[in-house]
């Protein structure tokens, strides 16, 4: 969750410095896929671009005063250890405040700043487990699921940078500095708000799975996925008699306009029951020559592909740091139509260090002596 949540601000412009262990970050070590493009993990290509590297021994004096004068420069902190690390670091939110009283501080988690799960683990399965995410998005005749991406992770981060852009914007108005807390399971829940606000309001369901097609327990029909005779297609939200009439439904089997969810089983059976012997392109002929929403579902192949795709400019191919060909998905956002640039790819494990000493004011013999003592990493 930070790390993608500070890249969204590196690739706005921000000069984002990533301090890590002089073992490297855990993004370092595994990135899915078992997949590596010159020594680099996918996760760390995932999320650290545009960032200078400077690796710090936090365990020793000299990197926590190394630090100290970072944040002494720096608008903001930006931090996913779990609760209280820092604090013992002398570096936590009321020491950085003494450094710098207007400074904003970012903390990612796993459950947020206090309370009974603090120490708990927080990773992305783990909250689809707990946040009701994962059950869900599962079924009643195959139980939980969880989502296919890290979607908590993803979401938490796009959170996350709008809680520093929302403090940063209060800072210019206001001269004062805050605390911005984001936990994953806060994410998970929010990624959840049209069903727990359906859940929390009116009569409950006794189980949030949903059965067959449809995509949601609180959804009527036809609103779900469903098989045809080469593949799968979604049918998003409209009218059901229209459906119906397109379908040629037997009037037996009809389930009427108003029933469209209290009988939402019956109709998703009926309408699977037709679609399941044509294929997907007389399927997508005759629900777009009715008017009725839908798309094929795509795997990735068709994803890469995609006309659409190509034209939001959703994935660019840039050169790693040793010169390789690395293709990555882009900032989401486009300004005056284009999208930001990637400045710098992931960078080497403390690529920036000297550059990064120097400009905090260290001479050469005292970055020598931290190099020597093992505070600060030496540059790859």
């Amino acid at each position: 969750m930070g790390p993608v949540g500070v890249q969204f601000l590196a690739d706005l412009g921000a000069d984002v410095i990533a301090v890590e262990p002089p073992e490297g970050a855990f993004h370092r070590k595994w990135g899915g896929a078992d997949k590596r493009i010159d020594g680099q993990t996918m996760l760390l290509l995932t999320g650290n671009r545009n960032k200078r590297s400077l690796t710090l021994d936090l365990k020793r004096p000299e990197a926590v005063e190394v630090a100290r004068k970072l944040i002494a420069t720096s608008d903001v902190i930006a931090e996913n250890f779990r609760p209280g690390v820092l604090d013992k670091l002398g570096l936590g939110f009321e020491d950085a405040r003494k450094i710098k009283p207007d400074i904003i501080y970012a903390a990612a988690s796993g459950y947020g700043a206090d309370g009974p799960y603090v120490n708990r683990p927080g990773q992305d399965l783990l909250i689809q487990a707990l946040s009701g995410l994962a059950m869900i998005t599962g079924t009643r005749e195959h139980g939980p699921r969880a989502v296919g991406v890290s979607a908590v992770d993803h979401h938490g981060a796009a959170l996350f940078a709008a809680g520093i852009l929302a403090a940063l914007v209060k800072k210019e108005r206001t001269g004062r500095g805050c605390r911005v807390d984001v936990s994953l399971l806060s994410a998970a829940i929010d990624l959840q708000m049209e069903s727990f606000t359906c859940y929390l309001n009116g009569e409950r369901p006794d189980d949030v799975r949903q059965r067959g097609s449809i995509a949601g327990w609180y959804y009527g029909a036809p609103y779900g996925i469903y098989a045809t005779n080469d593949g799968h297609i979604a049918i998003s939200l409209g009218s059901l008699d229209t459906l119906n009439d397109t379908l040629g439904i037997p009037r037996d089997q009809r389930v009427p306009e108003e029933e469209a969810y209290r009988q939402r089983d019956k109709a998703a059976a009926a309408i699977a029951a037709n679609l399941v012997h044509r294929t997907t392109s007389e399927c997508v002929a005759l629900l777009e020559a009715h008017g009725i929403w839908h798309a094929t579902i795509k795997d990735y192949a068709d994803v890469v592909t995609d006309p659409q795709v190509a034209h939001n400019k959703s994935f660019q191919t840039v050169r790693s740091v040793s010169g390789s060909p690395i293709t990555l998905v882009s900032h989401p956002v486009r300004y005056d139509g284009e999208v930001p640039e990637v400045r710098l790819p992931p960078q080497e494990l403390g690529a920036q260090s000297e550059e990064l000493l120097e400009e905090l004011g260290y001479n050469a013999q005292e970055r020598k002596s931290l190099y020597a003592k093992g505070a600060v990493g030496s540059p790859a």
